[in-house]
């Protein structure tokens, strides 16, 4: 039996679909509003001079071409360790693990782990690959605090796709002779492999964009390398080099070639010329051009 609704309540409805679209409206005018910001402040700014060089106070070029490599680095060395470590946990928690009280801690556990703040991966980073493995400062270090943060991330989806596999498709490979790791292989992991992009892709986009924990383990430097060269030296990728530069008060002028160490950061740290900031004068040795002090 359909009652026609009192005005009281069809007042309320709409002004609850009012508030939402309004709610909608203003988040989208928002998000339009920094990023065509940001075109309009950037574009007329970038460079392919930018895009392609290091920078350098001593040749009087900027450039940010060194973090863009680290942060190509950095990724690729986080997904070929993370990759194949979460897909292989989802599958033994799926398909392997009979001991269900084991499966819900290690999934409460992987809850846990994507709450941690991300500064507290870094300190933890540091601690444990820098100064307790000797790694040092550097983006390997780095790499393997971000394959801590995302493993969560990749497990987790990769397992619920796992549990989107028809059961009668492993019924109907058991029943035609394969053996479990084969059915495994060529029937449920071809069926999620969309849970496995998911979490890569997720994984990509924190990587590119975390900042804390490569503050403490990967450093500050705008070296050119390749890629097994880089990976074993500190290295800014792109928003740590955000952070740094928006730290910066505008000075490059350096004070009389003076330099002061920071032994706060004698973690393969930075050299600090005074009064202004971060040193950019990095020799391949990771010296400064000016002080020759090693950081």
């Amino acid at each position: 039996m359909n009652k026609k609704l009192s005005f009281g309540r069809r007042a309320y409805i709409y002004g609850m679909k009012a508030l939402m679209y309004a709610s909608t409206a203003a988040i989208g005018a928002l998000v339009l509003f920094l990023i065509g910001y940001v075109l309009y402040r950037g574009i007329p700014n970038i460079t392919w001079k930018f895009l392609t060089m290091a920078p350098s106070i001593l040749n009087d070029t900027i450039g940010i071409w060194p973090d863009i490599l680290n942060s190509i680095y950095v990724v690729i060395a986080t997904i070929i360790i993370v990759l194949p470590l979460g897909v292989c946990a989802a599958v033994y928690l799926s398909e392997y693990a009979s001991n269900k009280k084991l499966v819900r801690v290690i999934e409460y556990a992987a809850e846990t782990l994507s709450g941690i703040p991300s500064i507290i991966y870094g300190l933890v980073g540091m601690l444990f690959f820098c100064e307790f493995l000797k790694m040092q400062t550097s983006l390997m270090a780095g790499a393997l605090t971000l394959v801590i943060m995302n493993l969560p991330t990749v497990m987790r989806t990769t397992q619920e796709s796992l549990k989107t596999v028809p059961q009668s498709y492993r019924e109907g490979a058991f029943g035609l002779g394969a053996g479990k790791w084969r059915v495994i292989r060529t029937v449920v992991l071809p069926g999620c492999i969309d849970g496995v992009i998911t979490g890569c892709i997720l994984s990509v986009g924190r990587i590119l964009g975390e900042s804390a924990a490569l503050l403490f383990t990967a450093g500050f430097g705008h070296v050119l390398n390749d890629f097994f060269t880089a990976i074993t030296k500190p290295g800014a990728t792109l928003t740590v080099a955000l952070y740094f530069y928006a730290k910066e008060d505008g000075n490059e002028e350096i004070d009389n070639g003076n330099c002061d160490y920071d032994y706060g950061h004698d973690y393969g740290a930075f050299c600090k010329c005074r009064r202004n900031g971060i040193c950019w004068m990095q020799n391949s040795d990771n010296s400064c051009n000016i002080c020759k002090q090693w950081y």
